[in-house]
């Protein structure tokens, strides 16, 4: 059983002062107290807490080629999606499980650094490196569990389903180690990944479509009706204009307005980028209660484009983050690229606003927190609670601009202005894995990647 005591925690109505919390050993909250700063004058004087921040959308191989795809020719030379997604092939082709492991851990331990404490991994990267099943057939999954569980966080691990190239295309063979040809074969690996998800108590499944131009159509239908109705699904949709020409080209439709006319959405689907919509489009993800989770440091540097938020806000709509291929890794970056992409194009600074809550910081958390849970299969909206685990991203009150910040103003401070350095740690399931913002295993995680990039020669 463990205590922390903490100037101010944020809940769901509002920062609560000189606080602590009890966790057993599961690292379950079992008590909320407040406490008298003056009679405990050597405890909670040194951080704020907020919920731990939810990573909605990762492929943590990427993070090995994180800085590499800025060198552009010029030219006919693409240097836009379609040519970085070239060189992440290249990436993929050429890691083995141990690797994969050693990579997925670095960045997990990083997320954890910057306040996330759960992920979810939309995991494509299946087979071996010529493209046949690994006997585990959920192999590369187990790995990114094994990494989690190194690093502290939580892992909801999303098996994906892969099985073109491009719509009404075969796939292409530096997609070898993705591909599931069928529904019986990707079932047989959602169930062995399911499987592998009892190696770690902070583990659970997800499943996946990669996108509308990965999977058959008729497939994603028939997948979203018969396969699991209580886990959480995602998947790629509209990120890039030449996919949706694609598919108005194969389908008739675009990508979200097929899936609104042939797919039961609820509030378990997570449509990831859904960069370009339509108006209808954004009315119909709002009415289904789907979630959309946004990119934004990926995204821009991408060039994908800029998401509808301030219109999908508007009609309800909820969203969560996550950091892709992980250029970037603060969530609090992520929050301000994503209001500041949405003031640029809008000339208005009210982003992150509704009737209910006036105060943006304050809205981006929750929004980011309650939706980026229900991707991981969590419906709690509650941010400490008594029974639920004690996940927190946990400031510095030392820091000059936090240290002389009213309570009123501490949330919109928080997301506004902080950067890495005033972050003091972070708490997973009830232990504190980063401290001082220092995780817990760096060295041991360090050494491991460093000969592992070193292995691959690609940086």
């Amino acid at each position: 059983m463990s205590t922390y005591y903490f100037k101010a925690i944020l809940q769901n109505n509002g920062w609560q002062e000189n606080t602590g919390i009890t966790v057993n050993d599961e690292g379950i909250i079992t008590d909320i107290f407040s406490f008298d700063p003056q009679k405990t004058p050597n405890k909670g004087n040194t951080y704020y807490g907020v919920p731990g921040f939810q990573n909605a959308h990762s492929h943590a191989f990427q993070y090995a080629m994180a800085g590499l795809a800025e060198k552009h020719e010029g030219g006919a030379n693409p240097d836009d999606f379609w040519g970085w997604r070239e060189a992440m092939y290249q990436l993929a082709l050429s890691m083995n499980p141990d690797q994969m492991e050693a990579i997925a851990t670095m960045l997990y331990a990083e997320m954890a650094r910057h306040g996330y404490t759960n992920v979810a991994e939309f995991h494509y990267v299946h087979h071996d490196k010529n493209g046949t099943p690994y006997s585990n057939l959920s192999e590369m999954g187990s790995r990114m569990i094994a990494a989690a569980k190194t690093a502290g966080i939580g892992i909801t691990l999303v098996p994906i389903f892969y099985q073109k190239g491009g719509f009404g295309q075969a796939p292409g063979e530096r997609q070898r180690r993705f591909i599931s040809p069928t529904i019986d074969s990707y079932v047989s690996l959602l169930e062995s990944s399911r499987e592998a998800c009892k190696q770690y108590q902070h583990a659970n499944i997800g499943m996946g479509i990669h996108s509308m131009r990965g999977v058959e159509p008729t497939d994603i239908a028939e997948i979203a009706k018969s396969g699991p109705q209580d886990i959480p699904f995602h998947i790629h949709v509209s990120e890039q204009l030449k996919e949706i020409e694609d598919s108005i080209t194969y389908l008739g439709k675009r990508p979200v307005e097929w899936l609104l006319d042939h797919v039961d959405l609820n509030d378990r689907f997570h449509l990831v980028h859904a960069t370009h919509l339509t108006d209808s489009e954004i009315n119909g993800i709002a009415n289904s209660k789907a979630n959309v989770v946004i990119c934004p440091s990926t995204e821009g540097n991408l060039g994908d484009g800029l998401f509808p938020l301030r219109k999908y806000q508007e009609q309800g709509g909820k969203w969560s983050i996550g950091t892709d291929s992980h250029v970037g890794l603060n969530p609090l970056e992520e929050l301000r690229i994503l209001d500041y992409g949405q003031r640029l194009i809008s000339h208005k600074r009210n982003t992150y606003f509704s009737e209910q809550q006036k105060d943006s910081g304050m809205y981006a958390i929750q929004m980011a927190t309650i939706a980026g849970r229900k991707a991981m299969n969590n419906f709690v909206a509650d941010f400490f609670t008594i029974g639920q685990p004690l996940n927190a991203c946990l400031f510095h009150t030392t820091s000059p601009l936090l240290a002389t910040t009213s309570i009123q103003n501490l949330s919109s401070s928080i997301v506004y202005t902080t950067d890495s350095s005033m972050h003091y740690g972070t708490i997973a399931n009830g232990k504190m894995i980063v401290n001082n913002n220092r995780h817990n295993n760096y060295d041991e995680i360090k050494q491991n990647f460093i000969k592992t990039i070193n292995e691959l020669k690609n940086r």
